[in-house]
């Protein structure tokens, strides 16, 4: 008998238990229970974006391509690696100049480039890289992010489905290297250049023949005798070149007073992403320009030392006073004459004018006033 009346027990105490679970009527007990149930405490992991980037210049191009690993870097780590840009440069995909096409059509999400490669897209692209006599960098900087500039730009790249954002600036660019010396208007006549952008325009009307080619084939361009001049940064990017092997006159800058990079980004590419992903976007693109300026004006003034010490034959020479001119004279014309033909360039051209207006007078009694001053050195 003992055996049956156990079992009849366990069954009673098994029938209770059920009751107990499935009325729910006794919180304390359900807690009990549910305290001996294993909860995991893990956040569910985030979700990982990545977006691709095709750049203007190859993989190991100095400054540009580091400005660009520097992004990269910087939105990784930013963003705990939620985000990941993959780079592609012009040595993978082979079209240096076809970055906005790539970019607007969605085969990369990101683009880093030279707003002023795009003129014959849309010509109110090239007055957000630089224009000859324009503005300083850091003036040019100030109107950006505070004189309406930003708004400006992505009132033109709007309309082609982008977004552009400052991508580093190389400061003042130099005129050029030249195998024979400018003297007058009449040197410029005939002269096959590498010269891109609004200054392309201005010496084509002084007798200059311009053409565009892609950094990594400019030497050879130069060496084969396909072009008589070039001009591509400065002592920063031009030392590595070796330009100086072949073209001995070096002059200084009037067309690209601060070079202004940018970043690309397909609007949908941009939409897709959290909003504090954008952030980290806006904040490591504005870091990375920063840094492109710093380090471009450092390495400027180790290159030129360089320059004066080991290669000697190298002539600086600033063009004559009537050649400068007629450069300004034309740059006015031209201009007059493309915001006659388009309001958008109007207004982009009247922002950067009085801009450019105000911050001068302070340039010249700061930085200039400052330079002037010093007796040495």
């Amino acid at each position: 008998m003992y055996p049956v009346q156990v079992g009849k027990l366990n069954a009673l105490i098994l029938s209770v238990l059920i009751a107990v679970l499935l009325s729910g009527c006794n919180d304390s007990t359900s807690k009990a229970i549910a305290s001996d149930v294993p909860v995991s405490n893990k956040a569910p992991e985030p979700t990982v974006y990545k977006l691709s980037l095709a750049q203007s210049w190859t993989q190991k191009a100095p400054i540009f391509a580091e400005t660009t690993a520097n992004f990269a870097q910087m939105v990784k780590e930013l963003s705990d690696g939620q985000l990941i840009i993959e780079i592609t440069s012009a040595d993978q995909h082979h079209q240096p100049f076809g970055i906005f096409d790539m970019v607007k059509d969605g085969k990369y999400d990101m683009g880093h480039s030279a707003s002023y490669y795009w003129k014959d897209i849309d010509p109110n692209t090239l007055f957000f890289t630089t224009l000859p006599f324009g503005m300083l960098a850091q003036e040019q900087y100030a109107w950006f992010y505070h004189g309406g500039g930003m708004e400006l730009m992505q009132k033109v790249y709007g309309k082609h489905h982008l977004l552009s954002f400052p991508g580093g600036n190389t400061g003042n660019q130099m005129g050029g290297w030249f195998r024979k010396e400018i003297n007058s208007l009449e040197d410029f006549q005939g002269v096959r250049m590498r010269v891109p952008g609004f200054a392309g325009e201005v010496l084509q009307k002084l007798g200059v023949e311009p053409v565009n080619i892609a950094p990594n084939e400019l030497y050879a361009a130069m060496k084969e005798g396909q072009i008589d001049a070039l001009e591509w940064v400065g002592p920063s990017l031009d030392l590595g070149m070796r330009f100086h092997e072949i073209a001995p006159y070096y002059y200084t800058g009037w067309h690209e007073p601060g070079t202004e990079l940018q970043f690309l980004i397909n609007n949908d590419s941009w939409n897709r992403l959290p909003g504090h992903l954008q952030k980290i976007l806006k904040v490591a693109m504005r870091t990375a320009a920063f840094d492109m300026y710093v380090q471009s004006t450092y390495e400027s003034a180790q290159n030129w030392s360089t320059i004066q010490v080991e290669y000697p034959g190298v002539k600086i020479r600033t063009f004559p006073p009537k050649v400068i001119e007629a450069m300004y004279d034309v740059t006015e014309e031209l201009l007059k004459v493309r915001a006659g033909q388009d309001p958008l360039a109007k207004e982009i051209l009247d922002s950067q004018s009085r801009f450019q207006w105000k911050a001068r007078r302070w340039t010249r009694i700061s930085d200039q006033a400052y330079l002037n001053s010093q007796p040495r050195g």
